[in-house]
Formats: C-alpha cells, structure tokens, sequence
C-alpha cells in the first residue's frame, strides 16, 4: 500500500520536496500546503495534487508529512502531525531553540512518530562513500560558501549553512566537544552572514568550520586528515579522494591514492527515500530527532562563543 505523504512549505526547498515525492515508487503525493495562495496553486498544479493553505486541512489525511517552512514555525506546524501519530520529516535546523525541539521530540516519542530531520549532506553519496574509510581524524577542516540567498534570512548563517556541516562531523568524531571558539561577521543583514568555529574534541580533534553566505564563489568541501591518510569531500561535485601513507620491506614511504568511484544521486531523493521507508518499516529514520537536536545544541554554542567573542 502505499504511504501518504504531504509536503507542507513549496518554496525553495519544498517545491523539490512535492517533485520527488512525486516520482518515488509507493509513495501518492497526497497533497502540499503553503500559506502563499498562488505558490500552493502553482506548485499544487505542477505536480498534479490538491493544496490548501493551511497545513491542519491535512491531519488525518495522510501518513506522513515533510516540512519546509521557515524555522520559526517548525514547532507549530510539526507538533500537531506529530501528536496525532503521523510521521514528520522537518528541515534543518529542528527547531528555532533547543526548548521548541525538545517539545517535537517529545511528541513524537509520546506518539510513536517517525520522527527524521532534514540534514541533507548525510545523504549525499560523496558522504557515504567516505564515512568507512574515518578512522580517529586528528583534523577536520571545512568550507562551505554561498552567495548571498533569496530565503533563510530568519537565521544566521551558522544555522542557515554550517548547520549541515556540524551535523556530518558530529557522525563521524566519536567524541565529545571540550572547547568551542567562533567569530561571526553581519555584512549584509542583521545576523552573522559569515562565520568561523573551532570546535576541539575530546579525542583531540580539531574541527576548523567556515560558513559563508556573502562569497563570490560556490565551494562545499571537507578535508579529513589522520594518522597516514588523507580524505576529501566535495559535497557539491560528490567526488571523493583518498592519499595514504604505504610503507613495506623497508622501502621509502610511497604517497597513494586518487580518485575514489562514488555512484552520484540526488541527496535529497534519497533522505526522502529513507524517510518513506522508515515510516514503512516503523523503523529510525537515517537522521533522527536526537541527531538534529545535537546539531542545534552545537550551533547554539558556536553562536554563544560569537556573541562573547
């Protein structure tokens, strides 16, 4: 049978919710919802499916819902899906404060939700092709630049952008943080437009994040250095390279490596994938609500460490 599902905000991100959700296998795109008249009709017509304006028309309607609206109404909009039972994807971040996530999570533990948050870059192939190869990184360096965006402008930009990346490190450095320094700059509007955190973990890692939504040039990539190998990711391209260290029979070291192969895909349509089947198979979703809480907790230190900087 398949799974209901409603995407709920068809901005930016949502629009290519509604057309993937569309197209996945065992999936009826049962509707979308977007406070925008014209944006819920135009997106509603493209893909085919009812839209309202407000999200509650949905509840009971559907088995699941995805939710791309901006971080301020994340709670309200979630909670209600939430406490009913249906399961509920939410975009990074979870929510605006770590009180407003701990509220969705706990709904949807009292409910028995399937419960996934939105942080894309887990999914990206590049990602998965490299999580095997980690093993105990001394240093982690990170770019992730933007030009400057049309939406998201309700947060800063380590919430907007660097998010993503906190959340993918804190999957790989099995370890505790101990020490967060941060300097973030407001350029163009009323909140930090570019930042920079040194995060330090208990293992000894260094983890140098650079996020920026006011750059002339598009770059996503993450450099993992450990003991005789080197790891590079570009998010965007999703190439992966891999150098290492190889020593035998007392010849000199030799530097190996290259390009590895990484079967490229949408990130997107596989979070979405994952989620659909999560709530299928009545399992955890690939990204849970803990996982994201813990990305939140961590922007929220860096952009404390900012405030103090």
């Amino acid at each position: 049978m398949n799974i209901r599902v409603a995407v709920i905000g068809v901005g930016a991100l949502g629009r290519h919710h509604a057309r993937i959700l569309g197209e996945l296998p065992e999936v009826e795109l049962a509707g979308v919802a977007d406070i925008n008249e014209s944006r819920a009709r135009e997106i509603g017509g493209l893909v085919n499916v009812p839209w309202v304006t407000n999200p509650a028309e949905m509840l009971g309607r559907v088995d699941a819902v995805t939710i791309a609206v901006p971080t301020e109404s994340h709670l309200s909009v979630a909670l209600p899906f939430l406490q009913r039972g249906t399961a509920v994807l939410v975009e990074k971040p979870l929510a605006r404060t770590l009180s407003e996530a701990q509220q969705i999570i706990d709904a949807a533990a009292a409910s028995g939700a399937v419960l996934a948050v939105g942080h894309t870059e887990r999914f990206n192939p590049a990602v998965e092709a490299v999580r095997p190869l980690v093993d105990h990184p001394r240093f982690i360096e990170v770019h992730r630049l933007g030009t400057f965006p049309d939406r998201s402008l309700d947060i800063d930009v380590v919430f907007d952008l660097m998010i993503h990346d906190l959340d993918v490190v804190l999957s790989i450095v099995a370890s505790g943080i101990v020490g967060v320094e941060a300097v973030g700059v407001a350029v163009l509007t009323a909140k930090p437009d570019i930042a920079n955190a040194r995060l330090k973990f208990a293992s000894g890692c260094i983890a140098n994040i650079t996020a920026s939504r006011i750059s002339k040039d598009r770059i996503r990539k993450i450099r993992i250095f450990q003991r005789d190998a080197y790891l590079s990711v570009d998010y965007a391209a999703q190439e992966v390279e891999r150098w290492r260290l190889v020593k035998g029979n007392g010849a000199r070291p030799a530097i190996e490596g290259g390009r590895l192969a990484v079967v490229q895909e949408e990130p997107l349509k596989r979070e979405l994938a994952d989620f659909v089947a999560a709530v299928r198979e009545k399992r955890a979703p690939g990204v849970t609500g803990a996982d994201g809480m813990r990305a939140l907790e961590l922007a929220q230190r860096i952009t404390e460490a900012m405030q103090q900087g």
